[in-house]
Parts: C-alpha cells; structure tokens; sequence
C-alpha cells in the first residue's frame, strides 16, 4: 500500500515505539499521521514538530483510548490508510499481588481498548487498508511479574484473530507485531529493569536487542502490497530471543 496522501493513526504515538512508527509512517508518505497519546503535553507536541518537519500534518489525540470522548476523536477523523493499537500499560505485579482492579485496568487498556478502536475506525477504512496491534512475548510466554500485561496481550492476539477473518471480505488487513524487550521509557516501571535488559543483550542469538526501528518496520511491511496475503498474523520480531530452549 503507497502512503502517498493517506491518513493514519498511531495509539501511543508519541514515544518510545509508537514515535518511531509514527516518524516510519510520515517517512513513507503519510500526509497526516495522527498521534494518540494519554497525558505528556511535551513529548506530543516535540513528535509533532518532528512529524512536520518530514512534511505530515500531525493531528494530537490526548485521553485514554477506551473513552467515549477520545473514540469519537477518532471517529471523526475520516477514513484512515492505517490504524496501529501501540498504546499499552498495566500493572507489573507478582499474581498473588495483583486486585481486581488492577486486572480491570489492564485489559481494558490493551486488550479491550483495541477492539473500541476497531469499531471506530474500521467501518470508515477502505479495501486495502490495514489494522496492526502491538502485542509482546508475554502473550504466549511467562516472565516476571507479567501476569496481568500478559493475559492482555494473549486477549489481544485472540482479538486480533477474531478481528481479521470479520474484516477480510471487507478488504481490511488485521496482524500484530510481537516484539522482544526494546529499550524504551516504559522499562522504568518494572523494578528488575536492569536485569532484563542484560538477559536481552545476552540471550538474543543475532547479537543485539530489538530495536523501535525493528518493529517500525515490521509494522510498515504489514501494511505494505507485499502483506495482502498476511492476515490474522502475530508477527514475532526478537532476533531469536524466544527460540533457545
């Protein structure tokens, strides 16, 4: 798919992973890339600067994803090329330690959110178009104090599924990208930061860790000519991190 003139939405769009996907976008020829995010005024309003600068309109989304107010922002955004559900948070907390509350939070977050963005969005988006979500490793495997960000994300890849064969005839491509550890401002909420990061440097057969760039460009081929056939796909980018027994 050329990007040529197209409109597109990147949840989470400001940092960290969501930032590079929104710049690969822009890059590739979106005309407007609008940017989701929940509260930090700064790093928005610099991705926007960095979004005009590669010659796209940035459009701001500020608010919880899953809301009523933000969903009808998006909405009335028009039909969109491409939809990417990169925002995500959770509670990294041992399971015993976990509330209902924090379960509540989390899935509603990463997993509910994904499918209100899909009913917002997709009955607008013409033949061709793509849907991508960010997913993780922790969906099909265990790591610590994953739990609840781990049900999620395996609630998103079911999503996802569901999702791509109710879209398929419509001409609308549904797949996710599962990305290992990638060093980005979101590890500073889990208190073995330090650890993780060290077994990605060292476990990762090709030699480094993921990069955000890594999964910007897994997530541009999903919505590329050349994924027309790709559909209900979780698209693992890792380097080999999860094949070594």
């Amino acid at each position: 798919m050329s990007l040529a003139g197209a409109s597109v939405l990147v949840t989470g769009g400001s940092r960290g992973i969501g930032r590079a996907i929104s710049l690969r976008l822009a890059r590739d020829g979106a005309a407007r890339v609008a940017i989701g995010y929940l509260r930090n005024d700064t790093a928005a309003e610099a991705t926007a600067d960095e979004l005009r600068a590669l010659g796209a309109e940035p459009v701001l989304v500020r608010g919880n994803v899953s809301s009523e107010r933000v969903l009808a922002e998006i909405a009335a955004l028009g039909p969109l090329a491409v939809v990417v559900h990169n925002a995500a948070t959770g509670v990294a907390r041992p399971a015993l330690e976990t509330e209902d509350k924090h379960w509540d939070w989390t899935l509603n977050a990463n997993a509910r959110a994904f499918l209100a963005l899909t009913r917002a969005t997709a009955p607008q988006m013409a033949a061709g178009s793509a849907i991508v979500a960010l997913s993780s490793l922790g969906a099909g495997r265990v790591l610590p104090n994953y739990t609840l960000v781990g049900a999620s994300k395996a609630a998103l890849e079911a999503l996802v599924r569901y999702l791509a064969v109710e879209l398929a005839p419509r001409g609308i491509r549904v797949n996710a990208v599962s990305a290992s550890l990638v060093e980005t401002g979101a590890l500073d909420h889990f208190g073995n930061k330090e650890e993780l990061l060290a077994a990605a440097r060292q476990k990762t057969p090709a030699g480094r860790m993921v990069t955000v760039d890594d999964v910007a460009g897994a997530v541009r081929f999903l919505c590329s000519d050349d994924a027309q056939m790709v559909c209900g796909h979780v698209l693992v980018v890792d380097g080999g991190f999860s094949l070594p027994i």
